[in-house]
Parts: C-alpha cells; structure tokens; sequence
C-alpha cells in the first residue's frame, strides 16, 4: 500500500482548514512549529516548575478552540496569547497576585531617568564599538552565548518575555501590547530594560572575558 506523501502546510488558510477538520497531521505540524516557543513564553511568565503544565493546558485549549480561531491575527499570535494567558492564570492561582509591571519592579517610564536614554526612549549615543567585525561574529562566541542564555533566565519574567517576543519571535508591539496585556509604552519600557542588560554583559564579556 502506497503512503500518500505528507500534507504541505505553507499556506496558512490551508494549515488552518485543516486543523479545524481534526487533521491529526496537522496538529503535528502545529506542536512542531510552536512548542519550542511556548515553552519559552510560559517559562519566562510562570517558572520553569510551572512551564510544561502550562503548554500541556494551553494545547488543550488550542485543540478544543481551534474552530472558534477568526483569524484577526495570525495563527501564531493567537498560539502565543493563549498559552500567555494559561500562564498568567497559573501565576495567579499560584497566589502571586502580581501584575506584570510589578513583577518587573518597574514604574512605567521610569527608564527615562537613565542617562542612556533620550526623553523619546532612543539612545543618547551610539551603542557600544564592537570588538569582533559584527555582532553576529561575537554571538559565535559559545562563551558569551551561555553568558546571554545566563542573563535571559535572570531577568524579570516580563522583561524577558517582551525581549523574546520582540527581538527572538519578531512580534510587533501591537502584538506584544496584545499578548502581555500591558500598554505599548510599558512594552517599550520592558524591552529597552531587557536589551540594556544584555548589552552591559557583552560589554563586561568584551572588557573581561567573563560573565
């Protein structure tokens, strides 16, 4: 008996048609692309001791509400916000009642104050001279990436959960905004703060050789 050869999912209407038909080819495709993703999400707002919990419930959520999807964002951000939301829901019934701007410790706008920012959010200078020809020869370095991948799972759960969906997962900050429940400034805020603190590691790495 010959197999029949497996679906192509690049069009996403056709990807979505098909998860909505229970297309158990599809639902795997959707765990490949994304689980990776969610994990992250879910680890950087509830806790590595919470994470796999979180994604389990939030592919249950997905299977159970795929046929609701109508597609007013893109299939992504909609895998992203519900496991976002299970994540939350977690931290809360965990008794953290914490926001995620007092998880951060942050007052919005509060950054301002640096002197490594304009009054408009930018920098007051150019960022620092690179000792490597570019950044990417410098994130080559296995040394430096084990001192960012340190770094990332140091910073406060909103701050690295805005870096990741920016900066690593390419969201927009509508889609963060959405995402994080919080205002676009308070994105803005997160991001700056997240991409700041990796900047004076690479510099320390640069300065030092060490974390």
């Amino acid at each position: 008996m010959t197999m029949s050869p497996p679906p192509n999912y690049t069009d996403e209407q056709a990807f979505i048609a098909a998860l909505i038909a229970g297309d158990d080819r599809a639902f795997c495709e959707i765990i490949s692309r994304f689980q990776h993703t969610m994990l992250c999400i879910a680890r950087a707002i509830c806790g590595d001791t919470f994470a796999d919990d979180v994604v389990q419930d939030a592919w249950v959520a997905i299977h159970k509400n795929i046929g609701k999807f109508e597609q007013r964002s893109s299939l992504k951000t909609w895998v992203i916000t519900i496991v976002s939301n299970e994540a939350k829901a977690r931290l809360r019934r965990e008794s953290r009642k914490v926001s995620l701007e007092e998880l951060d410790g942050e007052v919005p706008g509060s950054y301002l104050d640096s002197n490594k920012f304009k009054s408009d959010g930018h920098w007051q200078s150019s960022t620092p001279t690179w000792g490597c020809e570019s950044p990417d020869e410098l994130l080559e370095e296995k040394q430096l990436q084990c001192c960012i991948n340190k770094t990332l799972e140091l910073l406060p759960p909103a701050q690295k959960a805005a870096f990741i969906l920016r900066d690593i997962e390419q969201q927009s900050f509508e889609e963060i905004c959405e995402i994080l429940h919080v205002s676009a400034a308070n994105v803005r805020v997160l991001v700056h703060r997240a991409r700041l603190m990796l900047m004076q590691v690479i510099d320390r790495y640069q300065e030092t050789g060490t974390c």
